[in-house]
């Protein structure tokens, strides 16, 4: 059930996310893949390797917004209210999502599930999981 409205717990639940995005090794993965750009299926899955230099950054990452985004999912919060104030993390699963059926067939299954929910069941998520895809096109054709 998803939660209608959100309240003074969705608020604090919000605060308390960003708190933990400050923690320093949390900022320094965060900005490590600010700046992944994968323009193909196999650099994306070279990251996932435990060998790759910015692999601990990739897991701790998407593990944060998959969990942040799951408390939408779950009717923890509200969804429009949480995307509003984590839209950061759909930079990453825009990076993703060219090859995420590929992703889940060949590695992981369950690969962003709550972040393609967020991006694509609630009006919010939508609006600014097209943002995203024009910020993060204009990011690649600027690294080219």
């Amino acid at each position: 059930m998803i939660k209608e409205r959100p309240d003074h717990h969705d608020a604090e639940l919000v605060l308390k996310l960003y708190d933990l995005r400050r923690e320093s090794v949390m900022r320094a993965s965060r900005n490590a893949l600010f700046q992944f750009l994968p323009r193909s299926y196999e650099e994306l899955v070279a990251i996932t390797q435990p060998t790759h230099p910015s692999n601990a950054a990739w897991r701790q990452v998407s593990s944060y917004w998959e969990m942040a985004w799951s408390f939408a999912r779950h009717g923890i919060c509200n969804p429009d209210f949480l995307i509003e104030n984590t839209t950061e993390g759909l930079f990453l699963y825009v990076k993703v999502q060219p090859h995420l059926e590929r992703f889940r067939k060949e590695l992981s299954p369950t690969a962003f599930r709550n972040a393609e929910w967020i991006a694509t069941q609630c009006e919010a998520g939508r609006q600014r999981f097209e943002m995203v895809q024009k910020r993060v096109q204009q990011m690649m054709a600027a690294a080219k």
